[in-house]
């Protein structure tokens, strides 16, 4: 079984900060990438932002230079601060992981926690 609770979603106005965490939790072997995507109704889901194992990161145009994912390996927690936002940003945000549970996983997978709102007032 394997875990993932967000926090630290809320309500904020255009151009303020809000802090996202992620905390990882149960049956794991290896985290190699952890990530944040949004989605909107009646819109797919996106990538915001990912790190891998090593701290090397990939954003999405939309959010470059406004936030910063991070990760904390001996907590197993993945962090996405935001900063100058604006109502485009308003979104269910969700964190996930690609883990290994086992030393015999061959094949990671993702896992995906619950969402959390993020709501950006003009």
């Amino acid at each position: 079984q394997v875990q993932l609770v967000e926090s630290g979603g809320g309500l904020a106005q255009a151009g303020g900060s809000l802090r996202l965490s992620c905390a990882v939790s149960g049956s794991i072997f290896s985290i190699r990438i952890m990530n944040w995507y949004r989605q909107t109704p009646g819109e797919q889901r996106e990538l915001v932002a990912a790190i891998g194992s090593g701290g090397s990161t990939n954003y999405a145009d939309s959010v470059k230079g406004r936030f910063t994912i991070s990760r904390d390996n001996a907590k197993n927690t993945v962090y996405l601060q935001m900063n100058s936002l604006k109502p485009g940003d308003t979104a269910v945000y969700y964190c996930g992981a690609f883990l290994t549970t086992t030393p015999q996983d061959i094949v990671p997978r993702t896992y995906w926690g619950q969402g959390t709102q993020v709501t950006v007032s003009s």
